[in-house]
């Protein structure tokens, strides 16, 4: 009895452990070995021996499989929608945006707002005042070439 309670409580430190750095490090998937490490623990704890007979283990995986389901469930529902996006400079060649700080074809001191990002750029030809609508036409170095939009 005192090898269930202690192991009982070790699955249960475990599993908390494993939602802990799942909690920091979205992604690392740790959410349904963890809840399946609570559940087993506490099923322990309540004297329920999962080990001792094949319906014991029988009842222990289906238990997991359930709670590992809820989990997945559960992680899809609070997680955003689709796959992580990134944006590069280059990726950004046709995208329009706005001037955030006006822009000026000889200095790179301009900013202007793309894809939700704030980006440095310096205009193709022309100054562009804030607030004007621009397309990207090019990437230099860290840095992108606009053109306002008519």
């Amino acid at each position: 009895m005192v090898l269930d309670l202690s192991f009982g409580w070790l699955l249960i430190v475990l599993g908390t452990a494993l939602l802990v750095i799942e909690a920091f490090n979205p992604g690392f998937f740790a959410a349904v070995p963890g809840t399946v490490m609570i559940i087993l623990g506490v099923l322990l704890l309540l004297g329920v021996d999962i080990f001792s007979s094949v319906w014991g283990v029988v009842v222990g995986v289906v238990i997991a499989i359930a709670a590992a389901a809820f989990t997945i469930w559960l992680y899809s529902r609070i997680t955003p929608d689709g796959s992580p996006v990134t944006i590069s400079r280059d990726s950004l060649v046709g995208l329009e945006g706005r001037v955030l700080k006006e822009t000026d074809p000889d200095t790179i001191a301009g900013k202007v707002m793309i894809a939700g990002q704030e980006w440095s750029a310096r205009s193709a030809s022309d100054h562009i005042a804030k607030g004007k609508l621009v397309k990207v036409v090019r990437s230099e170095g860290v840095h992108i070439i606009v053109e306002e939009v008519a």
